[in-house]
Parts: structure tokens; sequence; C-alpha cells
């Protein structure tokens, strides 16, 4: 029967599928005399897969399974082929009095099932890891099979698109704290924020092109939010408006550094002579037109010329010969075109805070003319707040939230789509249902889930602006760690807190984020650097912003020194030391520092920052420089949490594992992403857990 293609039969009911899943064509020729001869097939084998089928050769029926690929000549008796063709029993059928159709071809789940899924998915992902252990044990008899396991676990995590452990509970404590003052969202107030935003950035670009001739330095305005968010008291949550000072260091360093040409990392040659000519053309161009002093002038043009010269007459310098000439250059011009270009930058800078100032100023007008719409005041009456130690809660909000406005849900395959007043934003399946575990475990306001679609469209369209609108731009800044690596952290070191992170990126159901307005609902503690907590163990990974990590290394040793409790923070920071950052060199010298360990660049991973939206296969990426590792303890968190050689063994074995995922077999890899077993190790992974099997 294997070399026979089967030849499928209409039945009254659902049409049914070939092997290969594609629905038979209307007009494919039967045998109306024997086809229909022989009772219908029942439902429940139907969806156990078998289906009758037609033998040309024998000139008669027979019964085909599309799952497993089997055939009889008789028609399967119910309870004897069905545990064959549907080992984990997703397709068992209904029982009496339920209700078999939705429209979609699924039956109805009752309170019962729901109530038993957790169990029934356990036993069916522990049937599926023996059966691919199993397998990994024929193919794989090099390894032992308690590697195989440990590896598939791995995998498992890794590979499966459940990326958190919302079941992990805190231990961070802090003293209770009011409600945070700013407005609660509003879908109106959001996209006339993004409108207002995407303007600022057309006007930074404008700005660039018009003044200095560049490109704006890519990121660089998503770092400057960031900067300037540290020393921000303005209320908006995105656009600052009340700094001091107000010309940004952050900006004016990145556009002083592609002034005047943005100079691009060179593997041959030709690039380092053509960089070269460039820049000395470029330099030379901008010392004529600028008000430069004369000396200045005198030194960029004897120089340039003297570069040009030389480029024309020597055409075998090498590579390093071209560099070498570049560094000399740009030593030699830098000082005097940076100086003729300071005021340019400096307005640059100015210009970009004003307008932010002026848009934060009107979206406040916006936002509080609905607040009187709906008849809700500004900062209601907060509760008294004690003098007590608590364990952390999410961020509240001062006002009322406002009614919300309604925001359509559809779904796209695996891709959840929101859409308001013709502004659609998207989220993967897997992570919208994380919202709403997130927001089932921490809004205290919206019981019936009425303004859960109208905060999830707030909060994505939040970030997809902070992001900005460039291919894979914004994403670096929210940069996770590896699931293993999470893991490895709660299991030696306790940690159970984030403290930068946001709801659609974070591991635990503790951390803090950006916005407390949108992602409070969602589990946020608020921003970190308003956040003190008085114990507990965290974990840091900062967007790589400077000013933001250094401002984090003060608050951290504040934190550590004012506290005698249990305190302990484990800090992820970029290696750079050309030149090293204020952060790294504070966080190598502080007298808090128990231990640092270095994961060198390529040999390690970070998740992607648009892991809620991005392809599986783009959902980790190598990372390009080191990242060190730092243990800052206070004298009581080093006693409980001491970064001893065991526990750092398992952090860096984490990190291996971690990017070993793409070394497994081929045929491993299509049995994880097959979309049947794919959905059940989604729903499974969690009991799985708490098991003890992964």
């Amino acid at each position: 029967m294997s070399n026979e293609s089967p030849t499928l039969v209409k039945g009254e009911g659902p049409v049914t599928l070939s092997p290969s899943g594609s629905t038979p064509s209307q007009g494919s020729p039967l045998s109306p005399t024997s086809a229909s001869k022989g009772p219908e097939l029942p439902d429940e084998l139907l969806q156990a897969g078998w289906g009758r089928c037609w033998s040309k050769r024998e000139n008669r029926p027979y019964y085909f399974n599309r799952f497993t690929n089997q055939s009889l000549w008789e028609m399967p008796v119910l309870g004897q082929h069905d545990v064959i063709s549907d080992p984990l029993g997703l397709n068992a059928a209904p029982e009496e009095g339920a209700d078999c159709n939705l429209g979609n071809g699924q039956r109805k789940r009752r309170i019962s099932e729901e109530q038993g899924a957790e169990a029934n998915n356990f036993k069916r992902a522990k049937v599926l890891f023996r059966t691919i252990n199993l397998f990994l044990k024929g193919v794989c008899t090099a390894w032992s099979l308690d590697r195989v396991s440990a590896v598939l676990s791995v995998f498992f995590v890794s590979t499966v698109s459940v990326y958190w452990d919302l079941d992990i509970p805190t231990n961070a404590v802090i003293r209770e704290r009011p409600p945070d003052p700013q407005l609660p969202p509003h879908p109106e107030v959001e996209l006339h924020r993004a409108q207002l935003v995407t303007k600022l950035r057309q006007h930074y670009l404008e700005l660039c092109h018009q003044r200095e001739g560049i490109d704006p330095p890519r990121e660089s305005f998503n770092r400057w939010l960031l900067e300037r968010k540290v020393i921000d008291k303005g209320g908006d949550p995105l656009l600052p408006s009340d700094c001091d000072p107000v010309i940004s260091p952050s900006m004016f360093r990145e556009v002083m550094n592609d002034i005047p040409i943005r100079l691009s990392r060179i593997k041959y040659k030709e690039e380092a002579r053509r960089q070269l000519f460039r820049y000395a053309e470029a330099a030379k161009k901008m010392i004529d037109s600028r008000n430069a002093p004369q000396d200045s002038r005198k030194v960029v043009k004897w120089n340039t010329e003297d570069t040009m010269s030389w480029l024309r007459r020597d055409h075998s310098a090498s590579k390093e010969d071209y560099m070498d000439r570049l560094d000399h250059l740009r030593k030699q011009c830098g000082p005097h075109v940076t100086a003729v270009a300071k005021d340019s930058v400096e307005g640059i800078c100015s210009k970009i805070y004003h307008i932010s100032a002026e848009y934060s100023r009107r979206l406040k007008a916006a936002h509080t003319a609905l607040m009187k719409e709906c008849n809700l005041s500004e900062g209601c009456e907060p509760p008294e707040v004690q003098d007590r130690l608590v364990y952390c809660y999410p961020a509240r909000l001062a006002s009322p939230s406002p009614p919300q406005p309604r925001v359509e849900l559809h779904f796209e395959n695996e891709v959840a789509c929101l859409r308001y007043k013709g502004e659609m934003v998207k989220i993967n399946r897997g992570h919208f249902s994380k919202l709403e575990l997130l927001y089932r475990y921490s809004c205290i306001d919206d019981a019936r889930f009425e303004k859960f679609l109208s905060r999830v469209w707030c909060l994505i369209k939040r970030y997809q602006v902070m992001f900005g609108s460039g291919v894979n731009e914004g994403t670096g800044l929210q940069g996770a760690l590896p699931v293993a690596v999470f893991e490895a952290l709660n299991k030696q070191f306790g940690v159970s807190f984030e403290c930068f992170a946001s709801p659609l990126n974070c591991y635990f159901k503790q951390f803090c984020s950006a916005f407390p307005d949108t992602d409070g609902f969602f589990g946020s503690r608020g921003p970190f650097l308003s956040f003190r907590p008085a114990s507990g163990s965290f974990e840091a990974n900062p967007p790589f912003s400077e000013e933001l990590m250094d401002a984090m290394v003060t608050h951290f040793e504040e934190l550590l020194d004012s506290s005698t409790e249990p305190l302990s923070f484990i800090i992820f920071v970029p290696e750079w030391r050309d030149p090293a950052t204020p952060a790294l060199i504070r966080l190598e010298a502080s007298r808090f520092l128990r231990h640092q360990l270095t994961v060198s660049a390529y040999e390690h991973e970070y998740r992607s920052g648009s892991q809620h939206i991005c392809k599986r296969d783009e959902m980790y990426y190598k990372a390009v420089h080191g990242t060190v590792v730092f243990f800052l303890q206070n004298a009581a968190g080093f006693a409980k949490w001491e970064p001893n050689a065991e526990r750092l063994a398992e952090i860096t074995s984490a990190y291996q594992s971690s990017s070993s995922r793409s070394c497994f077999p081929a045929v491993c890899c299509i049995l994880i992403f097959d979309p049947f077993i794919t959905n059940v190790l989604s729903l499974t992974i969690k009991s799985m857990r708490r098991h003890g099997s992964l």
C-alpha cells in the first residue's frame, strides 16, 4: 500500500485532507460506484487523521491516516488505532454533549479541560521529550543519554517561543511609595505623540543636512532620548522638556564624531585610500567655508595639501600606510575642525531640545483636555502611604483612567494585529499571550479586560516610536540576555528582578522599565533610577548609553551603601575600552565589587530587542564586543549570594549552551519546528520547568 498515492473521497462532513495537508481538487475524478459504497467515517476517526481513499490498483476502497501514513483495508477501530495515529492526544474526539463546531474546525474547550490542560500538556510533552531523546540516542551514539537530555533541555528552552518565566516570585523589598503622577495612557494621545516624535526626527535629519552636510549618526536620536531622560524633570514620558544643561553631551559628541565625514570600518586597501582622500578634501573645504582663525587655516591647509600630494605620487602604499596617514591627519586637523564646527553643532542640539519641549507642552495640553472631557481630574487624592517595607509591586498611577476607545484585533498567521484609526501595530501570538498574563498579574482596575487592547496598542506604539522607523533601528538598545543565562542567574544567585527591561522583552514578571504609564499595567515597577530597593537580587543589562550607564553605577552604589539587608546587583555592560567608558572604570574600582568576568566577543549572544515581532531565526544575534559581568554586593548580599567558583562556572556554562543551539542535527530541528510539536511545547514548557523535567 505504501507505493500508492491515495485518492481522497469527499464525505458529507469536512473535506478530508491529503497527507501533505492540501485540499483535494473539486474536479478530481472519483469512482462514484465504489467510493460511495460503505459507511462514512465517524467524526472520531476523521479527527484522528483517518480518511477513506480509493485504490486504483486493487479497485477497492482503503483507509489512510494522514498523521502516520498508515493504510488499512478495513475500517479502523476506535480505540485501537487512535493512539497510534495521535500519540499526544491532540485530536481526541469531543465528548457527548460538547459543542463540536466553532466555525474554525476546533471544538470548544470546557472549564474542566482548561483546569486540567496544564497537567495533560505536561504528560504529553514528557512523551515527546522521551521520543526525541530516544531518537537522538540512536543517531548520536557518541553522546551519552544524559548529555543528550541536558542539551535537548537547553534546546527546548531556547528554540521554542517561550522566552520568559512568569512564575518566579520576587525577593525585592522596597518601602511603600505613592502612585506615579503621570497621566494614564490613551490611544488618541499616543497617536499624537507618535506624530510629533516623527516630526522631531525629521527636524534632526534636516538640521544635520543643512548645517553640516551629514546624515544623523545612526541611533544618535535614540541615545539622545535615553541620555536626556536621565536628567529630565519634565512631565512627558518620552519627550524631554526640562533638562539642565540644554546641550546634550551625547548628541554633541556623536554629531561631532562624523565631522567632516563619517569614518567607516575599513577592510581593504582601496577603501582606506578613498577614505583618506575624502577626509582631506572635506576638512579643507570646511575650513575654507567657515570663520576660522588664520593659524587654523594654515595648519589644516598645509596638512591636507601634503596628504593630497602624497596620494598622487605614492601608489604602492599598503592599507596600514593609509590608516597611519589618516590617523595623523585627524590628529593634526581634528582640533581645528572641531573648533569651527562647535557653535553649529551646539545649535543643532539646542534646537532639537527646544522643539521637544514645545511638543511636550502640546501633548500635556491635549492630554489634560481629554481628561476634562471625561470629567476626570488629574492627580486625585493619593492613598496614605505608610513607612513600611513591602515586596515590590507594579507602578500605579495617581489619576483614574479615562474610557478607552475601541481597538480592533485580528490575527495574521502567528501575528496579532491591533488597529486604531488606521494605525496598526503588530506582535506575535506568543508575546501577545505573555502580555495577557502580565496584565492579569499586575492590573487592578480592569478585571474584565475592557481596556486591555487599547493599553496594548499604546504600549507597542510607545516602543515603536522610541525605536524609530529604520531597519533594525533601536533593537540593540532593548537586547536581552539568553534564557539559559537568566535561568542560571535565578538558580545560582536568586535573581528575580530585571533593572532594565520592558513588558515586551522581560524574562521575570518583576522589572523596571522606562515608562510607568504604559508599562505599569503589565508589571513594570517604573524607571530604575527612581526605584529604591532595600534588599533583593537583581540583574542589570542597561541600554548602551554612556550617560545612562554612569548614572546607573551612581544609583547602585547609593543603594548598596544605604542598606544592611542582602542586596546584590549582577551587571552586564559592553567592554568598551578604546576609550574606556566612565561606567566601566567606576565599576572596576567600586568598593562593592566582589568579582568580574568577561565573555569574549562573538562567543555569546543577545536576544533581539524586537523579539516580540521578529522572525524566529532572527531572535538571537552575536555580540560584536565583549561583555563584562560585574557582581556588586553589600556584605549581607555577599554572604548570601557569594560569586564562588561553582556559581560562576554555571554562568559561563549557560552562555556556552545558549551559543550552541545551532549545532543540533537538522532532523532534530525539523522535529522541533514542526507546527504540531511547537504548539505542544509552547503550551507545556512552563509545566515541565515546574515539575523539574527541564
